[in-house]
């Protein structure tokens, strides 16, 4: 299969149904999009499949042949994803990192769709789990980033 990944091109081998979190992760060695429950529900896994974000640990290589595929190793060549990493640092947002690149992706994503999304427009799209808790500091940059700051 040929896969579109952070704008080149991959030849993998890989079964159809094989979910590609695993392809990224082991096959191309792409280590920043995370796993974390294998169950779409915490959003580690997260990247954007034409700049839509996707949950790549349940979504089949098979499904995503001839996409753009975005990965966090990738995210600052987009300018609204490098925005978004600026406003993570300037916010201390990151602690752990379990959740850290599947939250920029999607708010990346958001702010890609929605230039000035409402609170819960923000709070529909960051759905992704932070075991530290850091979600005001990432409310926090999201808005800023909502109402046109320049982190």
């Amino acid at each position: 299969m040929e896969l579109r990944i952070n704008q080149k091109t991959y030849q993998v081998e890989a079964d159809a149904d094989t979910p590609l979190l695993w392809v990224i992760r082991d096959d191309l060695g792409l280590t920043g999009t995370k796993y974390g429950c294998g169950l779409a529900q915490c959003g580690a896994c997260s990247v954007l499949v034409n700049g839509n974000v996707v949950r790549a640990c349940v979504t089949p290589v098979a499904g995503v042949v001839g996409l753009d595929i975005t990965t966090i190793e990738a995210i600052e060549q987009d300018p609204v994803g490098k925005r978004v990493v600026e406003a993570w640092v300037e916010h201390q947002v990151a602690q752990c990192g379990y959740c850290q690149s599947g939250q920029v992706m999607a708010a990346t994503a958001l702010l890609k769709h929605t230039a000035k999304p409402s609170d819960a427009q923000i709070e529909a799209a960051m759905v992704n789990l932070c075991r530290c808790g850091t979600y005001n500091a990432i409310h926090a940059a999201v808005h800023e980033l909502a109402e046109g700051g320049n982190a």
